[in-house]
């Protein structure tokens, strides 16, 4: 506990990574174009990894890379020099899972930073020592561990071996992301970052004879969504973790949006800090369990951190839950208007928050509203437009950045 702890945020695309800086976290992990677990977030190539890791390093925060997919011989001929690219570029890490690319990279990059993927499966000390001993800076652990488990690994592995764990996101129905059933169901490897996730579709049961004929798989008419999980959270228990021993708080979400990124960042953000200021009997502010509602989210667990969870992990539903989404970006404040751009329509007169970064969102009612020439609206009804409305509705300026939401209860 003398060490604060690491919030990792995801990063998805240029967006996403300046959003996760400028709401707290300490390090960012982000994909290029190849030998990543998510193929569709891969956007950073070569030049653009080089700005990325330039702004981080910046604002003194890290950036670590995914080169975490088991690849085939054939995609070893590109490897090498992939990774001397990325250290250019000036990337902190790499996250690694098959032993090939661990002793490639070694080879390619003396003194690269390596972190052990969770992909890698991680579960009991004799493990990460191995890790520790072929050169890993850090393991991620498996996401099926408890606060037991992981205090135990940290007893008995080397103090300058550092420990990740998942605290927020989607929970993969797969032993640590280890799947074939997207390759086998819909031909795209999940090994390969291209996971269709079929462990959220709806199934039901169907005789050979009677084809056609679904029936459910328990007693719900609707059927269920028997391989479908929770999400994890672990935001009310930054104590706990911190007494095992744990050195990075991951959180899950390179597809997920901007809004996401801000608001869930922002939220561990704040609980670590928070916790370090005052750790004797510390609890969650509660209005912080609120924020991670307000994004798009399935039914939050604790997953396994306190032992296998014999009820309250299956998910009967694929869908989301949704309270709020983002309504507007701050751009600036001048002239006493606070100048936005337009993500989602509202109207004047309507309640919305601000969010910004290290602070409790702020609700206020827009009026005023005025388009980019300065002409009187109702509502900001053209997407991406620009508008501004009078800085006199809040408590103070809004730094560039903060993102204004409207709730879409109702």
């Amino acid at each position: 506990m003398n060490q604060k702890m690491e919030v990792l945020s995801p990063a998805g695309d240029f967006e996403r990574l300046e959003t996760a800086l400028r709401y707290g976290a300490d390090a960012v992990y982000l994909g290029s174009t190849a030998y990543g677990m998510r193929a569709s977030a891969a956007s950073f190539d070569l030049p653009a990894l080089e700005r990325a890791c330039a702004l981080a390093h910046g604002m003194g925060k890290r950036v670590y890379l995914t080169c975490n997919t088991l690849p085939r011989n054939d995609e070893f001929d590109g490897l090498p020099a992939f990774l001397r690219g990325a250290a250019d570029a000036g990337v902190d890490a790499f996250i690694v899972t098959d032993l090939g690319v661990l002793s490639l990279l070694r080879e390619m990059v003396p003194g690269a930073e390596i972190h052990i993927s969770t992909q890698a499966g991680v579960v009991n000390y004799r493990a990460a020592r191995e890790f520790y001993r072929m050169g890993a800076k850090r393991v991620v652990l498996a996401r099926e561990l408890s606060l037991d488990e992981i205090a135990e690994i940290r007893d008995k592995t080397p103090p300058e071996l550092e420990i990740e764990v998942f605290v927020h996101g989607a929970m993969c129905l797969s032993f640590s992301g280890r799947c074939v059933l997207s390759n086998y169901m819909a031909s795209r490897d999940a090994n390969r970052g291209q996971c269709a996730q079929p462990c959220r579709w709806k199934y039901a049961l169907m005789e050979e004879k009677r084809p056609g004929q679904y029936f459910p798989v328990f007693e719900d008419e609707e059927g269920t969504y028997i391989l479908n999980a929770k999400d994890l959270c672990l935001l009310p228990y930054i104590d706990k973790l911190a007494a095992a021993g744990v050195t990075s708080l991951k959180i899950e979400g390179r597809a997920k949006s901007a809004y996401y990124v801000a608001a869930v960042t922002n939220a561990y953000r704040i609980a670590v800090d928070d916790f370090y200021a005052r750790p004797e009997g510390w609890q969650l502010p509660g209005w912080l369990s609120d924020e991670v509602r307000k994004v798009s989210h399935r039914d939050y667990s604790a997953g396994f951190l306190f032992g296998r969870p014999e009820a309250g992990q299956r998910y009967e539903q694929n869908g989301y839950i949704r309270l709020t989404d983002v309504a507007a970006v701050v751009e600036r404040v001048e002239d006493g208007r606070v100048y936005c751009t337009q993500k989602n329509r509202f109207f004047d007169g309507d309640t919305l928050e601000l969010l910004e970064p290290g602070k409790q969102p702020v609700p206020f009612t827009v009026t005023g509203l005025q388009n980019g020439d300065g002409e009187p609206i109702s509502d900001t009804r053209h997407p991406a437009m620009a508008f501004s409305f009078p800085l006199s509705l809040l408590p103070h300026p809004p730094a560039a950045g903060s993102m204004i939401r409207k709730n879409l209860e109702g």
